[in-house]
C-alpha cells in the first residue's frame, strides 16, 4: 500500500467519483489512477468502488471505512510536514481560507492585509461557496478554516468558534416611502417586493424565521449570493434589500439609504471551523486572533481539548464577541 494510492483514492471520491477531475485534480493521467486503484483492491482483497463497466457509480460499504481511514493517514501525514516546518521554517507555509462572498468582499480584507503584512512568506488561497461547500471543504481537508455563519453548525467533525455578531441592514432607493416608516416594523418590510440572499447564505434562515413568527409572508421576488448583486438589483428598482450590516458602504453606496434592521430579526454569528487533528501552526493561530481578537491561542487550544460540543459552547459562553 503506497500512500500516493490513497490519495488517488480520495481524489476520485471527493470528486464525485470523476477519475479524469481527479487526475486533473493530482496532475496525473487517468488511466494511472485507475490502475493504482485496481491494485489497492487487488491487495487489500476488497472492492471499493462499484463499477458499470468501466464507469465508477458508488462506493462500497469496505470503501467507505478504507477511505475514512486513508482521510485519517493523509491527514497525518500532512500534520507531520507540518510540525516540520513549523521548526525548520515557521514563517513560511500555506494557508487555506474557505468562505462566502460577504466574508470574502466586506470582512476578510484588513484581515488579510495585516496578516500578509505580517506572514509575507505564506501562500494564501481563499475558496468561495456555500456554507454547504465551505465545511465540506474543510472537513475534507481541501481547506484549514471554513468562515461562514450558515450550515457550518451541521458539521460535527469541524471544531466550530464563534468570531462576531451582525445583524441586517434593509437598503432603498433613496425616495422609498418606506424611509418614512417610524418604528420600522417587519409588517411594513413585507409590504414591498424584497432582494436578499439565497436560502442557506448570510443568516438567511434568521431572516425567514422572523417573518414565519410574526405569521408575515415576505414577497422575496429576486435572490443572490453575493450583496452586490443584490443592491444592484435594488438601484434598478426590483426591490427593497435585506443583507447584512457590513455590506453596506457609506462611501460607495451614496445613492442608497440605509434602514437599520437590528430591532426586526435576531443576530446572527459568523463562526470559523476547523477539522480535528489540523496542525495549527504559529500564523495560524495569528491569523484567528486578527480575525476575532477573543480567539486567543489559549482559547483555540482549550477548544481542541474540549471533550465535546457542550463544553466547547460553555467556553465561549462567557466571550464578548465584537458586533458588526
Amino acid at each position: 500500500m503506497k500512500l500516493q494510492q490513497l490519495r488517488f483514492l480520495l481524489a476520485v471520491a471527493q470528486n464525485d467519483l470523476n477519475i479524469t477531475a481527479a487526475a486533473e485534480r493530482l496532475f496525473t493521467s487517468q488511466p494511472g489512477i485507475s490502475k493504482q486503484i485496481r491494485l489497492l483492491e487487488e491487495e487489500l482483497g476488497v472492492t471499493i468502488f462499484e463499477r458499470t463497466g468501466r464507469q465508477l457509480t458508488g462506493i462500497t460499504d469496505a470503501g467507505k471505512a478504507i477511505i475514512s481511514h486513508a482521510e485519517a493517514v493523509l491527514g497525518e501525514v500532512d500534520a507531520i510536514r507540518d510540525v516540520a516546518s513549523e521548526f525548520s521554517d515557521p514563517r513560511s507555509g500555506s494557508l487555506s481560507i474557505a468562505t462566502t462572498h460577504t466574508q470574502a468582499r466586506y470582512v476578510l480584507p484588513p484581515v488579510i492585509k495585516a496578516f500578509r503584512e505580517r506572514y509575507p512568506e505564506v501562500d494564501l488561497q481563499m475558496h468561495q461557496g456555500n456554507p454547504e461547500q465551505i465545511s465540506e471543504l474543510a472537513a475534507g481537508g481541501g481547506a484549514d478554516f471554513a468562515i461562514a455563519t450558515e450550515a457550518t453548525a451541521d458539521f460535527g467533525n469541524l471544531i466550530m468558534m464563534p468570531c462576531y455578531h451582525w445583524n441586517r441592514t434593509i437598503i432603498t432607493p433613496s425616495d422609498h416611502p418606506l424611509r418614512a416608516v417610524a418604528p420600522l416594523t417587519l409588517e411594513a418590510v413585507a409590504q414591498f417586493p424584497i432582494v436578499t440572499y439565497v436560502f442557506g447564505f448570510t443568516g438567511r434562515s434568521q431572516l425567514d424565521k422572523a417573518f414565519r413568527k410574526q405569521d408575515l409572508e415576505p414577497k422575496v421576488v429576486f435572490t443572490a449570493t453575493d450583496a452586490d448583486v443584490i443592491k444592484t438589483y435594488v438601484r434598478l428598482g426590483i426591490g427593497i434589500g435585506i443583507l447584512a450590516r457590513m455590506a453596506y458602504d457609506p462611501d460607495q453606496d451614496q445613492d442608497l439609504c440605509s434602514l437599520d434592521a437590528t430591532a426586526l430579526f435576531p443576530p446572527s454569528t459568523t463562526r470559523l471551523g476547523f477539522r480535528p487533528g489540523l496542525f495549527l501552526r504559529s500564523y495560524h493561530y495569528d491569523f484567528i486572533q486578527l480575525f476575532a481578537a477573543h480567539l486567543t491561542r489559549e482559547v483555540v487550544d482549550s477548544a481542541v481539548e474540549a471533550a465535546s460540543d457542550q463544553e466547547r459552547n460553555a467556553l465561549f459562553s462567557d466571550l464578548v464577541l465584537q458586533e458588526y
